[in-house]
């Protein structure tokens, strides 16, 4: 189990910075709207009135992305085609190096280079750095900028009103484990059980996420707005392939996020049932998928060499909602943020 308590003086936020916005070399904090009273500004919710009358001919399927990664063509010209689970391990530290990259200092750093290898006429190199700078610009937009990846204020939107007290929470595919912590904050005195397959999700991407990042959440003694800090909560990380997970019934919410776009359709209904099988009756599904939108295939186009090394699809909310609900869940909240689909479901 994860639960530091530190001293009051390493949580560098407090109730007192709400309101607060600020940004940091590698990401955003966002205290903005501690209350989340205007769930409409942040999430377009509810399109679909009644999901059994939608069908895949209304629809239409999903955009797959097809421009792979430069690291996975050369890999599997040498060893052939790559495994799944390599293919994770890949994008994993690929992604891990751009979300703990000082920015400001790359983009600085890259236009400097950019300068020599002009004045010199080095035109290969001029090329490389061209790309490089469109990705760090493009990357300090979506992520740090507009905050697309991470969403506080979209995320927060989605998980409110849940009907559960010290949830445990069932994280798969877990990376990170940013949206768990921010469900974790919002409901809190519970537990959280992330899963991911990688180790290295456990070690470097959960392990060194940022101690000083404040989630807005809510104080259980008195139901008033709170700031919680990743080392406050109750988590245990376990790694372990999900179709081996020893678990039971036993959990109040399972999430995932960005999981059920990496499974062609034949495959897709196993997805689903992992999010069955380990939910308590009467308990939350919480999925999110990106979604299809012009400026998200811009997005994996110019960050192919980071993000594109495994099968990966783009949703409209449509599309996701009619795998949930076809995987035999009702959707009781559904709608799209700022680069995410979410649904929050029960199993009929």
């Amino acid at each position: 189990m994860v639960l530091t308590i530190l001293k009051e003086a390493d949580y560098p936020y407090t109730e007192s910075d709400f309101g607060h916005t600020e940004l940091m070399p590698n990401f955003r904090v966002d205290l903005r709207n501690p209350t989340n009273e205007q769930l409409d500004q942040f999430i377009n919710a509810n399109q679909v009135l009644d999901w059994s009358l939608l069908s895949w001919k209304d629809v239409g399927k999903p955009y797959e992305v097809k421009t792979m990664a430069k690291s996975k063509k050369e890999y599997e010209r040498e060893n052939g085609e790559m495994s799944v689970k390599t293919s994770w391990e890949f994008f994993n530290r690929s992604f891990h190096e751009w979300f703990v990259m000082d920015i400001p200092s790359s983009l600085e750093e890259n236009k400097g280079n950019l300068k020599q290898y002009l004045s010199r006429f080095q035109l290969r190199d001029v090329k490389l750095a061209l790309g490089e700078t469109a990705r760090l610009t493009l990357w300090n937009y979506a992520h740090r900028v507009e905050d697309g990846v991470w969403d506080p204020r979209g995320k927060r939107a989605l998980f409110q009103g849940l009907d559960v007290q010290k949830p445990r929470i069932l994280f798969l595919g877990a990376a990170e484990g940013y949206e768990a912590m921010q469900l974790q904050a919002m409901y809190p005195g519970g537990e959280i059980v992330m899963v991911d397959y990688d180790e290295f999700c456990k070690t470097d991407r959960f392990g060194l996420f940022p101690e000083s990042y404040p989630f807005l959440g809510t104080n259980p003694a008195t139901g008033q707005p709170k700031v919680w800090y990743k080392n406050q909560m109750n988590i245990e990380y376990v790694v372990e392939d999900i179709r081996k997970l020893p678990y039971g019934k036993e959990f109040d919410i399972v999430l995932s996020v960005g999981l059920l776009e990496h499974f062609p359709d034949d495959y897709k209904h196993e997805v689903m049932d992992w999010h069955r099988k380990f939910l308590k009756p009467g308990g939350y599904v919480i999925m999110t998928t990106p979604r299809h939108q012009l400026k998200s295939r811009l997005f994996y186009m110019i960050m192919a060499d980071v993000m594109n090394h495994t099968y990966r699809e783009l949703m409209d909310i449509r599309q996701m909602g009619l795998y949930v609900y076809e995987g035999g869940f009702d959707i009781l909240r559904h709608g799209f943020i700022k680069v995410h689909n979410g649904i929050v479901a029960k199993p009929r």
